[in-house]
């Protein structure tokens, strides 16, 4: 007869009236009533203890926890949820252990069923993620050796004002160098571009999407935007068009921008300046970051080696380029022609080499244009394009 392991209430106690008659074992009483001899014990010894309810089933509730979070901790947990409600249990823990080493907080899983009895966390639905595929460039791994250029997208402050924020960040440390509501113009991102050059020095490429006036149609894709890049030593990077994801960390961050800091939008253009210079504090210094290992980006960062120069020179070529410099609207004068290679590189200087198969190819500070052909037309090239490599977080330097 297979164990029940429990059995009616007239069963128990027919059990041990049969038990007192010693006619029958243990295991022979066991099997006739279809329990395990451990289970007759139990009830044996609660039978022997006195208690006059031993036949009655007893609660399996756990009545203490040796290991449950003490209620002042559980306390401390929900309260920077409520300072900071856009904390998962992960940022909370880096958060409370930076403020207070000393102490054992309990672990992040922990910490989320904390929030989830507090009625803290709201059920998300889990979407499957495309597999990515393509590749370009491994991550930055380091300060300043990339940095991601972009508009959040436009909306308007309560009293109709539009609104246009700039965003720069740092590829590697996540560090939100600047957000700035500025007029989406040539004029208007150059004069964020040079203040923050000047402040904290050069990066070493720049990583935009292709729209105005990061990139352009012309030649390479390159705008004058990018020429001035390239003249300050700074490769502009496209991603490729309608891929957000080539850009996704510094999409992350606008998701956080947006939620923080434009639900609902400032009465004012100027208010809404001021929530995101507060906001630049607290993403770089307070909230910490998973892919810096819970780090604050603060910690990663640090101004780059490459100052601001105070003039630039033309640039060089090699002995094998013929120079020639561009001329408005975007001409160079080559064999008895007047060429059109791109308005972007008027007033540059640009180097064209011979081609064994025929031909001169042009650049411009490292960067192929296009081709001059047999017959004099220029055939541009579109900017070097691809996808970002699909790897693992790089290790990023923390300063002490």
């Amino acid at each position: 007869m297979p164990f029940k392991e429990t059995c009616s209430v007239e069963e128990r106690i027919a059990l041990f009236r049969d038990y007192e008659t010693q006619a029958l074992s243990v295991s022979d009483l066991c099997r006739r009533y279809g329990i395990s001899r451990e289970t007759f014990y139990v009830w044996l010894r609660r039978r022997r203890r006195g208690d006059e309810r031993w036949f009655e089933e007893l609660s399996h509730a756990v009545t203490s926890c040796p290991h449950a979070t003490p209620a002042g901790v559980a306390e401390r947990i929900i309260a920077v949820r409520h300072r900071f409600p856009h904390f998962g249990p992960k940022k909370i823990k880096a958060w409370l252990a930076e403020k207070e080493p000393a102490l054992a907080w309990p672990a992040a899983s922990t910490m989320g069923d904390i929030l989830k009895r507090a009625g803290l966390v709201e059920a998300r639905r889990r979407e499957r993620r495309p597999i990515a595929q393509g590749e370009v460039v491994v991550p930055a791994s380091s300060a300043n050796e990339e940095w991601s250029i972009d508009f959040k997208g436009w909306f308007r402050t309560r009293d109709g004002t539009r609104c246009d924020p700039l965003t720069i960040t740092d590829s590697a440390s996540r560090y939100l160098l600047d957000v700035r509501i500025v007029a989406p113009t040539l004029a208007g991102v150059k004069g964020v571009c040079e203040r923050v050059f000047a402040e904290v020095g050069l990066p070493l490429a720049i990583r935009s999407d292709n729209g105005a006036p990061f990139g352009s149609t012309g030649a390479g894709g390159l705008s004058v935007l990018s020429v001035r890049w390239l003249r300050l030593g700074i490769e502009p990077r496209y991603i490729p068009p309608s891929s957000p994801q080539d850009n996704g960390r510094h999409e992350r961050m606008h998701r956080t921008l947006k939620a923080l800091t434009s639900k609902p939008a400032a009465p004012t253009a100027a208010e809404q300046q001021e929530r995101f210079e507060r906001f630049r504090v607290h993403y770089n210094e307070e909230r910490p970051h998973e892919a810096l290992g819970q780090v604050v980006p603060a910690r990663c960062w640090q101004p780059s080696l490459r100052t601001l120069p105070a003039r630039l020179d033309d640039p060089w070529y090699d002995a094998d380029h013929e120079v020639r410099r561009v001329h408005a609207p975007g001409i160079v004068k080559w064999g008895g022609e007047r060429i059109f290679i791109g308005e972007a590189l008027a007033g540059e200087v640009v180097g064209l080499a011979e081609l064994e198969t025929g031909g001169h190819i042009v650049r411009f500070c490292g960067r192929d244009l296009g081709v001059i052909d047999r017959d004099r037309r220029f055939r541009r090239f579109a900017p070097p394009r691809a996808r970002l490599r699909c790897a693992p977080e790089p290790a990023v330097t923390v300063e002490q």
